[in-house]
């Protein structure tokens, strides 16, 4: 058997500082990296851990089809409608979000400004320039999980 010390505040707090500065692996982590290419265009994406952003990456890898949608998003429909917990809103709105737009079931990625819309689920930000996006038309795309 070990000796133990009495907890201190200053062991305690060390001990935090200790923890926070482990890397990651065993604390909360998102959902994953995905990588998705279509045409001679490619982008990456961190997903959240989300139970929404959890059941796309089970899906992995797909092919599907993207395409545009008014002026500012493309947009990608998986085989099926996946796990829709709305929590009711998004703060801050990017042009870079990953969502998911419960009523329709489809993938949404944003590359300019947008307002939030009732089913509309945040699943994850781009990882870089939205530049990909910009290209016009429908294309076979493939997502993949990376990393």
């Amino acid at each position: 058997m070990f000796p133990t010390a009495p907890l201190s505040r200053r062991r305690l707090l060390a001990g935090a500082a200790a923890l926070a500065a482990l890397p990651s692996a065993g604390r909360a982590q998102g959902a994953g990296r995905i990588r998705c290419a279509f045409a001679d265009q490619s982008f990456e994406a961190v997903l959240n851990d989300s139970p929404t952003a959890h059941d796309l990456m089970s899906l992995l890898p797909l092919e599907l089809s993207i395409e545009d949608y008014s002026n500012n998003e493309k947009i990608a429909y998986p085989p099926r409608k996946l796990v829709a917990e709305d929590p009711g809103g998004i703060e801050n709105p990017q042009p870079d979000d990953v969502c998911y737009y419960a009523p329709w079931g489809d993938v949404v990625f944003f590359y300019a400004a947008y307002r939030y819309s009732r089913g509309l689920i945040r699943i994850g930000r781009i990882d870089g320039p939205v530049d990909p996006l910009l290209v016009k038309g429908e294309y076979p795309l493939r997502i993949e999980a990376i990393g």
